[in-house]
């Protein structure tokens, strides 16, 4: 079996090959480059995914995410914990109702029902890794009230602000 091939696992689920080569660039061989979402389906701007692991057995998913320079991810929440780790470039997240400065290696927790949002510096992309359940609820994007509430920490303010797309 070479790296590149699945092997049946309990329940018809497939595992995923054993070593999933790097290609370059943050890309990995044999692995999709995704749309991150739907266009118009939330406020976003120059963020890509792979999904590099999904297996039952484990109940995760690990993907790879990046923000082209000066882009965004939507600002978002869910009832699901996100763990992330910063794997190329700098930037800065919301995680609640703080603002991070984000670099290489950083991890950021990202506990149930915090609003979050990953900018990428712009002069350089971000990308990082994101391990959530394989089941997870749908995101929840911010109404007019909520937008108000983060607005009232004036550094949150200013990071919202930057992002001109993120009214709901």
């Amino acid at each position: 079996m070479s790296n590149d091939d699945h092997a049946s696992s309990p329940a018809g689920a497939q595992a995923p090959a054993a070593v999933r080569a790097e290609s370059g660039d943050c890309r990995w061989r044999d692995v999709p480059l995704m749309a991150y979402k739907d266009e118009g389906s939330a406020p976003f701007r120059d963020v890509s995914r792979q999904v590099l692991f999904d297996d039952t057995r484990l109940g995760c998913e690990l993907r790879y995410f990046e923000v082209a320079p000066g882009g965004h991810s939507t600002l978002e929440r869910h009832e699901h914990v996100h763990a992330v780790m910063i794997l190329r470039g700098a930037g800065r997240c919301l995680v609640g109702d703080r603002v991070y400065a984000v670099a290489e290696r950083d991890l950021v927790a990202v506990p149930p029902l915090a609003w979050h949002q990953f900018r990428a510096d712009a002069h350089a992309p971000l990308g990082f890794l994101c391990l959530v359940n394989q089941e997870r609820d749908r995101p929840q994007l911010p109404a007019a009230d909520d937008l108000a509430a983060l607005r009232r920490v004036a550094e949150v303010a200013a990071f919202i602000r930057t992002g001109d797309d993120n009214d709901a």
